[in-house]
This record gives C-alpha cells, structure tokens and sequence, in this order.
C-alpha cells in the first residue's frame, strides 16, 4: 500500500528521500511551531524501524530539509477495516501554507486546534472520534483531548472505516 508515494505538494521544487536515523539531527526548524508535537528519539526509532516507506523528507535543491511526514498502515482483515495513519507531518513555518497532505489517511488533532481541524475537514476528513488525555502536558497542566480524524482508502468503498465512535476513547484503547 503506498500512502505516501506523493506526500507533499509544494509550490516550490523539493526532493523527497526516506527518511533516515542521520535526519533526526535536521529537522529541528520544522518542529519549532508550537502546534507540532515532538517526541523522544525512542518513538522516532520505532516509526523509523517498523513503517519505513511512510516516513518521508522534504529537502530544498540546497539539502535544507523542509520538512518530514511519519505515519503507519493499520487495519483488520476481518472487519476490511485499512487505513493509513498520519503520526506526524511538519514543515519549516513559512512552508506551512505551501504544504497540502493529499492522500488518505488518519490523524490525530489538538480538540482546541480549531483552525487545522477546518483545514481537514475540507480537505475530506471527518472526526471519527475524541481521544481524552492524548497529548500528555507539561508544566502541571492538564492533558489535552485530540480528535481522531479519517480519511477512508479507496478500498474501503462503504466507508466502514470511518463510521464515528459513539463515545470518547482514551490513547490506550485506540486501535
């Protein structure tokens, strides 16, 4: 299954290589944005490990890298249940605008995160369910809520994929 064969569209000229454990010490400027979550070396690792073919980088013709998208493949053979999973996608910050994730897929969004929420739901994303306590906070605040947003496979043509949770999930029971 290629989800990411086509990742980015930009309106500038950028090369897209997989990614590898030397690109961990480049993409600091892409996750400078508050909105973008990081997450320890470990986590990295095991995306890198497990989903390799879904764990792109985006370099300027300079070697600059711009930015990168992580994700995985999930489903169920019994339930003909696939879709891809969009971890993380990040972009320098005046890449942001330029940067259009085309294929389909899942991901998580920050509840208060109102504007990507729109942003995704135009794009063809609906809000399959919330996730309580998915993003662990720092500072002694409180953990936030995300919600879980699909984008059914072509494959999944009645959209079983997507039906909404009729209740709110927490991280550990997410498929």
């Amino acid at each position: 299954m290629t989800i990411y064969s086509s990742a980015f569209e930009t309106i500038l000229k950028h090369t897209y290589f997989s990614f590898t454990c030397a690109d961990l010490f480049r993409f600091n400027n892409s996750n400078l944005d508050p909105l973008t979550e990081t997450y320890g070396i470990p986590f990295y690792l095991q995306y890198l490990t497990h989903w390799p073919e879904y764990f792109i980088v985006a370099e300027a013709p300079g070697g600059e890298l711009m930015g990168y998208i992580m994700g995985k493949a999930e489903g169920s053979v019994a339930r003909e249940e696939w879709h891809g999973y969009v971890t993380a996608l990040s972009a320098r910050r005046f890449q942001k605008e330029r940067v259009v994730f085309r294929k389909k897929g899942d991901l998580f969004v920050r509840v208060f995160n109102q504007v990507a929420v729109n942003m995704y739901k135009q794009l063809g994303y609906s809000v399959y369910g919330t996730v309580i306590e998915y993003y662990s906070a720092s500072n002694r605040e409180p953990d936030e809520d995300a919600y879980d947003m699909r984008k059914a496979l072509s494959r999944d043509t009645e959209k079983k994929s997507i039906i909404p949770l009729p209740h709110p999930v927490r991280p550990e029971d997410i498929e």
